[in-house]
């Protein structure tokens, strides 16, 4: 879903962070900020610009400088930057997450989600597999949103959203998974969810309950590895 940002922006939005721009607005001038990075201070007017016009900078203008504060959208970028280079140095299995949770009933509204043709063909040819018309409910744990939170700030594969008739669908960001170990599928994030936070909805390409012989209230682990932004 993110495209990949140049290294040298990646290395402004370091230099921010480490000057604090992460909890509160910092004053600072370009002229201050190309000394600091080591490039000219045109450079480090044309970085914040970019930055900003991305939305991974938060810019007020005043005289002699501006106050800056890095967006949620920077944060996740420099977490994407942190997902590669532990993939480079210490392999995918470092950046690895696994989340438990309780397997519960759903709405019954995910056969009639994953069953449109724009969302199951999407998953057919990103994902790699014939969805199974429904998905699997997970409900997690407090103890797990940390968790959550830091998966869903890795790169994901996008699903678009699209138009049937009158009604529009909206997009969905997806993460491969492995189910207990064995069955590989996805988790499904929805960009206007009706779930809490606390639920989770997977897909598969078998219906998971039957075939791992899951019933409400039985614990499952989802295994997670990053997914590598294109280089492109």
């Amino acid at each position: 879903m993110t495209e990949r940002l140049k290294p040298h922006l990646w290395f402004t939005l370091y230099t921010l962070m480490r000057l604090g721009a992460t909890k509160t607005l910092v004053r600072l001038s370009t002229t201050e900020l190309s000394r600091i990075t080591g490039g000219s201070q045109q450079s480090a007017s044309r970085h914040l610009q970019l930055l900003e016009k991305e939305g991974l900078l938060e810019r007020s203008i005043e005289p002699g400088g501006s106050r800056l504060r890095l967006t949620d959208k920077g944060l996740e970028e420099l977490s994407l930057v942190l997902s590669e280079l532990k993939w480079h140095l210490e392999g995918k299995e470092a950046d690895a997450v696994e989340l438990e949770g309780m397997v519960v009933s759903g709405l019954f509204e995910g056969a009639y989600y994953i069953g449109k043709e724009g969302y199951r063909s999407q998953i057919e040819e990103k994902l790699g597999f014939d969805p199974f018309p429904g998905t699997l409910n997970v409900r997690i744990g407090e103890e797990e949103y940390e968790k959550r939170r830091h998966l869903e700030r890795m790169p994901s594969i996008w699903l678009e959203g699209f138009k049937n008739g009158e009604r529009s669908f909206g997009p969905c960001r997806c993460y491969p998974l492995t189910v207990n170990d064995e069955v590989d599928g996805a988790l499904i994030v929805a960009e206007r969810s009706i779930h809490d936070f606390n639920i989770l909805e997977v897909v598969a390409p078998v219906y998971l309950r039957r075939l791992l012989g899951l019933a409400d209230g039985d614990r499952v682990r989802l295994s997670f590895l990053p997914l590598r932004r294109s280089a492109s």
